[in-house]
């Protein structure tokens, strides 16, 4: 197509560029290493990575209560992945709690957390599962002879916080949820060791499709709505603690907010400066010296914010010197300060 000097190719889809040399995501606008994915052939849409939010994926979120919202419609899920959870063969426990995006496509097939392992056993791979099905929740795990399931009764929905705990010893497994009497499973077979190898996944998957994912998880869609509150022990003496290395921190994400974010949920003021929001408007108040969107800039003794003020008079210009500053005079003035004529 040519347009007088200015020609250009007209691109198939996914390209850009005058040569059609640059699929959208080659040139990755996205940062902070964030998933580029093609929305159309000038646009990328940046899925970002945990403690990141923001069309660039450029602004940090805090995030004490992470929020999953499903599978998003270019089939990813969001997810945390914490690193593999150390000495769970035999024995664990879990604890935590959640609270539900909405009553209805929150509640039909969604998992809630994974651990297990690729490449098929015999009966299966090894894994450990929980998620939400048909307004229930549903606790699995195969220890490499056959799977055991159990099956909660309804979720009370009048209730906006539920509390599971689960567990297993070799090849007996138990939930309790909410008030719901514990119940108990024994897995076949047996074998008494839990086997798995891959990280510990919250609320999603790192992968593309459900289909690449080991046998036996079998939930479609991450989980929609808050998971917080999660804790492990695999000791029947030990403390329960958080999963992650360090404690309580993922080893990647995707897509995560924080429950009931706040617009200052998702800016940090540096520096001891303070967010302040009034809707969904929101800026830092700095501390004296610092100025900027996240107060990360030094003010200069010539800045107008500087406090005490620069002394330059009648339109005199404000130098920087390494101690102090100088007034450049304009015509007609004169002195340190320009004040005189």
């Amino acid at each position: 197509v040519s347009d007088a000097e200015n020609w250009f190719c007209e691109c198939p889809k996914l390209y850009s560029g005058k040569l059609c040399q640059f699929a959208t995501c080659d040139e990755n606008p996205c940062g902070n290493g964030a998933t580029c994915f093609p929305k159309s052939r000038r646009d990328a849409v940046c899925l970002c990575p945990y403690g990141r939010s923001g069309i660039l994926c450029s602004d940090a979120v805090n995030i004490s209560q992470p929020s999953f919202s499903g599978t998003d419609v270019f089939g990813y899920t969001s997810f945390l992945a914490y690193s593999t959870i150390p000495n769970i063969t035999f024995f664990y426990e879990f604890h935590l709690k959640f609270q539900l995006a909405n009553h209805h496509s929150a509640l039909d097939d969604n998992l809630i957390f994974f651990t297990g392992q690729k490449g098929q056993g015999l009966n299966g791979d090894d894994f450990l599962v929980l998620g939400l099905r048909n307004g229930r929740v549903v606790y699995s795990y195969n220890l490499g002879s056959g799977t055991a399931t159990i099956i909660s009764k309804p979720l009370d929905l009048t209730l906006n916080i539920h509390v599971i705990h689960l567990g297993r010893y070799l090849q007996k497994g138990w939930l309790k949820v909410d008030d719901q009497k514990n119940k108990t499973v024994t897995s076949p077979g047996r074998l008494v060791g839990l086997n798995v190898f891959s990280q510990f996944y919250l609320g999603g998957y790192r992968e593309y499709t459900p289909e690449l994912l080991p046998k036996g998880s079998r939930f479609k869609n991450g989980f929609q709505g808050c998971i917080f509150d999660v804790q492990v022990r695999t000791g029947m003496n030990q403390d329960l603690k958080s999963p992650g290395t360090p404690e309580g921190h993922p080893s990647s994400g995707r897509n995560v907010g924080q429950c009931k974010g706040s617009p200052c949920s998702l800016i940090k003021c540096r520096n001891g400066g303070k967010c302040i929001e009034s809707g969904s408007t929101v800026h830092c108040d700095c501390l004296t010296g610092w100025k900027g969107a996240f107060c990360t800039e030094t003010v200069s003794v010539c800045d107008p914010e500087h406090d005490p003020p620069h002394l330059c008079k009648q339109g005199g210009t404000c130098v920087p010197l390494p101690n102090g500053y100088t007034c450049h005079c304009p015509l007609g003035t004169t002195s340190t300060y320009c004040e005189q004529g």
